[in-house]
């Protein structure tokens, strides 16, 4: 399970991003992450471990890397995250919660067409984190 929470603001948003995220601590135990983007720095991505320490006290002493009006936060079971991608579509970072219970055809299917997956974690075979084709 997990939970995430994005933010835009005209202002800047970390203390929101902060405390929305740290609301979904209850949703996972694994790992969290956030990512925050402003036009002056770009993005800034920070993703630790929870499994021996709450949310707050592993980002509490990062919170002034981030900056922005824009960003996502997310606690995790599975992956880590936000990942940050460079497509033809522009630089995004971007959060998944979900469970694909089809992942396997999936993986046929646009493996077949050449498409590309990113495998964040290399004990389990397929991630569902996908680059278009």
């Amino acid at each position: 399970m997990g939970g995430f929470f994005g933010t835009v603001s005209r202002i800047d948003c970390v203390t929101d991003l902060f405390y929305g995220t740290d609301y979904n601590s209850h949703m996972g135990t694994r790992r969290g992450g956030l990512a925050t983007y402003s036009k002056e720095k770009g993005f800034s991505r920070s993703i630790h471990n929870l499994e021996s320490a709450y949310f707050r006290s592993k980002f509490e002493p990062v919170l002034s890397k981030f900056d922005g009006n824009i960003g996502i936060g997310v606690i995790s079971d599975t992956d880590a995250q936000p990942i940050v991608i460079n497509s033809h579509l522009g630089r995004f970072a971007i959060v998944s919660v979900a469970k694909i219970t089809n992942i396997a055809e999936l993986e046929e299917e646009l493996l077949a067409k050449i498409c590309t997956w990113q495998n964040s974690a290399p004990e389990i075979p397929i991630r569902p984190n996908l680059f278009p084709c």
